[in-house]
């Protein structure tokens, strides 16, 4: 294997991203694999940086499908398709002892934080990381696990279920696949909507869109806010009920202004959520949850910067990068 040889990949420097044909092929350290990228997802993070959300210099992208082409001591992987969660952790520090890995104060995040990502030929991950995709889940389906995971957060972290009502402010990437996820549970569910599209596709898997000016006050146990935008915080703030619970799903570029006196009067919790299991997204995913009727489009690897633009129109769903 000829670590440091070129490859192709997107690099993102000072705000701006374009095409490299001369990055150098990762080399992966003690306990790490090297995966060859198979697919790779554009989601809104991604985009964020490019746009100064966080200070991050090389190659971004966290959503990908692979397969191992090189693995010290674990031969038996090489050749296996693979997923990977997206924190690289010491395993050493308070946070990782005390069963907190993905919040490591010395972690690296694969495309977002010192470590490149999966708009490349190759990528490097902790074994550790790596999930097995199952050969039932195509490639296109398996490039969602990263983000159905995070998807799937929600359930670990607030009381959903029957006779839970629960609101979801914004039907874009994420909302799609939330939605998907807490229609299972069989809570009272409903989802902000905008766009005709995503009401649509809200309507085909049997989950209630309402449009902006349509949501309750004071009737959600749970909200869970993934726009991003300031607007749909106050939305969920305003559809809250007191002692219920405002889930955050958005990285927020800047600030958000937030009145806090009603959230003490009113008890309400803010739960900040992020990344999520990685083993049952890949259980829905061989169950039947398709979310091919969510993806826009897919570019080869040296149109990623027109990738890109495509992900940022506005309604547009996920676009994949394939190398």
């Amino acid at each position: 294997m000829l670590y440091g040889t070129p490859m192709r990949a997107l690099w993102l420097e000072s705000g701006t991203l374009r095409t490299r044909t001369e990055a150098a092929r990762p080399e992966p350290a003690p306990g790490e694999a090297l995966v060859r990228v198979r697919l790779a997802g554009v989601c809104q993070t991604d985009l964020e940086l490019v746009r100064g959300y966080y200070s991050f210099t090389g190659i971004p992208g966290h959503e990908f499908v692979g397969v191992v082409e090189a693995a010290a001591g674990a031969t038996a992987w090489v050749g296996r398709r693979v997923c990977g969660e997206i924190n690289a952790v010491c395993g050493a520090c308070a946070e990782c002892q005390d069963g907190r890995p993905s919040h490591c104060a010395r972690r690296t995040v694969l495309g977002i934080r010192n470590r490149h990502g999966a708009f490349a030929e190759y990528l490097t991950l902790p074994m550790a990381n790596l999930h097995a995709v199952p050969d039932t889940v195509p490639d296109e389906a398996a490039v969602f696990t990263e983000p159905l995971a995070a998807a799937l957060r929600v359930q670990e972290q607030a009381d959903v279920g029957p006779g839970r009502r629960v609101l979801v402010v914004g039907a874009g990437r994420l909302g799609q696949l939330l939605a998907r996820t807490l229609a299972r549970t069989g809570c009272e569910l409903r989802v902000v909507a905008r766009q005709d599209r995503a009401r649509r596709l809200l309507g085909d898997v049997g989950v209630t869109a309402i449009g902006p000016g349509e949501v309750p006050e004071r009737w959600a146990d749970v909200v869970v806010e993934c726009t991003g935008d300031p607007e749909g915080l106050a939305r969920g703030r305003r559809a809250v009920r007191p002692r219920g619970t405002i889930v955050l799903k958005s990285t927020y570029r800047g600030q958000a202004t937030l009145d806090l006196s009603p959230l003490v009067v009113d008890e309400v919790s803010l739960v900040g959520s992020r990344c999520g299991p990685f083993a049952p997204a890949l259980r829905l995913l061989a169950g039947g949850l398709d979310p091919a009727p969510l993806v826009d489009a897919r570019y080869r690897l040296e149109e990623g910067v027109a990738a890109f633009a495509h992900a940022e129109r506005p309604g547009a769903l996920k676009v994949l990068i394939s190398p």
